[in-house]
């Protein structure tokens, strides 16, 4: 029950930023700092209960990587999903009144760009927090944390930098992404998922 309330809170507090940074201001280089600030920091402080996923596809990616049981896999994602959802609740009241307005991407490029990032997200993390090679490091959160910052930097602009399927949900109970797009980012997601962990087996084969 801790490893689950630790993903919801983790989740719920990325979300929350993500909203609060972008919702009704014109936040310039502020937003993909303060994610990746607080990603970093929610996984220092999670990391030691839950592994600090606080993503739906890193989940998947350690399942493949044979860090996380199925059966596990299922109550992250619920929790990670409830967290992202109670922010997107909490954002709408905060930010009550403020203009959003759904951004509308190129489908091909938004697939490609949360594909190749997700995918070096979950790659870092799996390299990061969970290979014997870098066992009990002290710069994990701030290596997965500027991850996001710089694909948020690099492609937010054509996908919207979600990299996270629980964040792409929550932006779209935000109303900063269309229903209809949800597709973009569970596709490109949960494959850079499975992808990042099918990498790291082969490269990483006596590793287990």
């Amino acid at each position: 029950m801790n490893k689950l309330a630790t993903e919801c809170i983790g989740t719920f507090f990325l979300v929350l930023t993500i909203g609060c940074t972008v919702v009704g201001t014109n936040p310039g280089v502020i937003a993909p700092l303060a994610i990746g600030a607080v990603l970093m920091v929610m996984v220092f402080a999670g990391g030691h209960i839950s592994g600090a996923h606080y993503n739906p596809a890193v989940t998947v990616g350690l399942v493949v990587r044979g860090r996380c049981s199925a059966s596990d896999a299922i109550g992250y994602m619920v929790a990670q999903t409830i967290g992202a959802v109670l922010a997107a609740l909490a954002v709408g009241y905060l930010k009550a009144g403020a203009a959003v307005a759904a951004g509308n991407p190129d489908v091909a490029r938004a697939l490609v760009a949360e594909f190749l990032f997700t995918f070096a997200l979950v790659y870092v993390v799996l390299n990061v927090a969970t290979a014997k090679g870098t066992a009990n490091n002290s710069f994990y959160g701030l290596a997965i944390g500027s991850t996001v910052m710089v694909g948020a930097f690099a492609v937010g602009g054509i996908s919207g930098g979600a990299f996270n399927p629980a964040v792409a949900i929550g932006v779209t109970v935000m109303g900063l992404s269309a229903w209809a797009n949800i597709w973009i980012f569970l596709v490109a997601n949960f494959a850079a998922g499975i992808a990042a962990g099918a990498t790291f087996k082969a490269l990483n084969p006596k590793d287990k």
